[in-house]
């Protein structure tokens, strides 16, 4: 089953991604999951949306240092190639790059993943920080060409405030 965000937030894809069952590829964390429509060498181009609340003191840039402590795990190698702020008053954030070589599938791949990871506060209580973190994993070759995409995706990422509910425990919804 998957992950259900902290908050509800809505986006548009870009053209040609398509949304797939999180289950169904390999990716049950995620919360919502989107396939690029053109393969690199079997390797499908994805971009991943989870999240949860923050707990009080802890900052982004220990979230990304625990996501690269992951992905170190089921890598054969992994380097931080970049990281930097997002200085927004309204939704600060932190981007992270990374480079990995891993078996997927059988098939050996040098993967890049860029990571945004986003506060947003609960519209039900101000006093919780919710972190959205949106993962762009695409093969080294085909990164750059698919990153505008996830640039385009990434503008269109807001709160949902049409939901019905002041939870925030509805999943990503595509608008």
């Amino acid at each position: 089953m998957p992950t259900t965000l902290p908050v509800p937030i809505e986006f548009s894809l870009p053209e040609g991604w398509r949304a797939a069952p999180p289950d169904e590829v390999g990716a049950p964390e995620a919360a919502f999951i989107a396939l690029h429509p053109h393969p690199d060498s079997g390797f499908t181009a994805n971009i991943t949306v989870d999240g949860d609340f923050l707990p009080d003191g802890t900052t982004l840039e220990e979230l990304a240092d625990a996501s690269v402590v992951r992905v170190r795990a089921m890598a054969e190698t992994t380097e931080v190639v970049g990281r930097r702020a997002i200085d927004s008053p309204t939704a600060p954030g932190l981007t992270q790059r990374l480079t990995l070589s891993a078996v997927v599938a059988g098939v050996h791949r040098d993967l890049v993943q860029t990571q945004v990871y986003t506060t947003v506060q609960d519209a039900g209580d101000p006093d919780k920080r919710a972190m959205i973190r949106t993962v762009l994993t695409a093969t080294a070759a085909q990164h750059d060409s698919v990153l505008p995409d996830f640039q385009a995706f990434l503008r269109t990422v807001r709160p949902d405030t049409d939901t019905g509910t002041d939870t925030g425990t509805d999943t990503a919804t595509e608008g």
